[in-house]
């Protein structure tokens, strides 16, 4: 009998095959280990991990169809609060949210609800299963800026509701840092990607590629002249943050951002496509967060030797503890309590290094972690031709700037009610990134389903 104390394994990619190919890591369950696993659930009376789930799937509802093998009916559960179901199950932070409070995990392993979801929205897929959209219109037409997570939540919502809903997308390609931003083994993008979006149009959302709200139209013109009642914003933070160190301008320094978007949305890995990309032979991806592991791990894959640097010790990496084991497995090395003050370049002004310095850890700053404070003395260098800077990234100004009355702060944020997703212009909602900063792809779910509240509010009362 298996121990109801211990997860149910994940089948994975051999680390040292998997290293050499961007097919996806996880291989997920099959339909007799997602019954076992979900039989490991105590259906307790008051179910602490819809609590940490931002977009409050009834999780108990549907792990109890997985355990009775009813796949289509958990379909459905999960369905009335998230509409990309298979991009959560993959990239969620869940040890952290719903399974952080499993009341299982309190002794033993909690669910493993992220692998569970996952599997639910394959099956899905695979048998044909989609969102059923309203029989009856409402009447009222709504803007979606950006199709990225909040983006497309907002959109799946509404649509739900019964509202006209038409997605505004910058790039060629609909599904935001989805399809950008996170590499091919951990979220496919036809098999993934772009099957979340199809479920979202089979809900009568309409989209529109290659319109950038700010230069092809703004936001004015879509409610003035398009007949537009309400806009939610979910256009992302895509300006790429950097030190200011020097050499930080040399040829072979990158940021996360382009060199991710390149090989994720453009290809560059596969030799059918003729986009460009930089094989480094020694990398150095300076950062700690996912993006960062994303970075360094396509880097490997390209046939780099990959450093990651970071400035404080492994206890405070922000990126997921699954994302840096697979990192590790891998053979990316980590240069931990370590800070670029230098990259180094030859007379061609070309990467050939980068200069660091030790640190330790001195009192928490307002983050709420230790802060990384410089050795004296303690400089070193590393022979590198490639600099990947993955240190956050900001909101782009040009919608707010196209913007009469909608206000940002410092950082260039709009500032949007939490609760609502409500902006200081009428009608004008906004949620995930454009407003948080670079943040979580659940984060970004939840901002569009408060977003999506928000109009409905709105709308309602005209």
């Amino acid at each position: 009998m298996a121990d109801v104390l211990k997860k149910v394994p994940v089948r994975e990619q051999d680390p040292k095959v998997r290293a050499t190919n961007f097919e996806e890591v996880c291989l997920g369950y099959n339909k007799e280990e997602a019954m076992e696993e979900a039989s490991r659930c105590i259906n307790c009376k008051n179910a602490k991990c819809v609590t940490g789930c931002p977009v409050s799937i009834n999780i108990p509802g549907f792990v109890k169809k997985v355990k009775e093998g009813e796949f289509e009916e958990a379909f459905r559960i999960i369905s009335e609060s998230s509409s990309l179901p298979a991009v959560c199950g993959r990239v969620c932070p869940q040890e952290s949210q719903c399974e952080g409070k499993c009341i299982r995990g309190i002794k033993g392993e909690s669910i493993s609800i992220g692998k569970l979801e996952r599997f639910v929205a394959d099956w899905a897929k695979e048998n044909g299963i989609k969102p059923v959209a309203p029989e009856v219109k409402n009447g009222h037409k709504v803007a979606v800026i950006g199709s990225g997570p909040a983006g497309l939540t907002c959109a799946g919502d509404l649509a739900k509701l019964g509202y006209d809903v038409t997605i505004f997308e910058a790039l060629h390609k609909t599904g935001g840092v989805l399809v950008y931003g996170i590499p091919e083994f951990r979220l496919p993008k036809d098999k993934v990607v772009a099957a979340e979006v199809e479920n979202v149009k089979a809900l009568g959302v309409k989209i529109e590629t290659d319109v950038i709200i700010g230069k092809s139209t703004t936001i004015d013109a879509l409610m003035q002249e398009e007949g537009f009642e309400a806009v939610f914003i979910g256009s992302g933070a895509g300006l790429p943050m950097f030190m200011g160190i020097p050499g930080e301008n040399a040829n072979g320094v990158f940021s996360a951002n382009e060199y991710l978007t390149r090989n994720n949305l453009m290809k560059a890995f596969r030799e059918d496509y003729d986009t460009p990309i930089f094989r480094g032979k020694k990398v150095a991806v300076v950062g700690g967060g996912n993006v960062a592991m994303d970075a360094a791990r396509t880097a490997l894959r390209l046939g780099g030797e990959v450093h990651v640097i970071y400035r404080r010790s492994e206890a405070e990496l922000p990126a997921r503890v699954e994302e840096v084991h697979h990192a590790k497995e891998e053979g990316v090395i980590f240069d931990l309590l370590t800070n670029p003050v230098e990259i180094m370049t030859d007379e061609n002004e070309w990467v050939k290094g980068i200069r660091l310095i030790k640190m330790e850890l001195g009192e928490p700053d307002a983050s709420g972690r230790r802060r990384p404070v410089e050795i004296p003395g303690s400089e070193y260098e590393i022979e590198v031709d490639t600099v990947i800077m993955s240190l956050g990234t900001s909101p782009n100004p040009l919608i707010s700037s196209t913007t009469i009355g909608l206000d940002t702060n410092r950082r260039k944020c709009i500032i949007a009610d939490e609760e609502f997703g409500q902006t200081s212009k009428e009608g004008v909602f906004a949620g995930g990134d454009a407003v948080t900063g670079a943040a979580t792809v659940i984060l970004a779910m939840g901002a569009g389903k408060a977003g999506a509240r928000g109009i409905h509010e709105y709308l309602s009362k005209k």
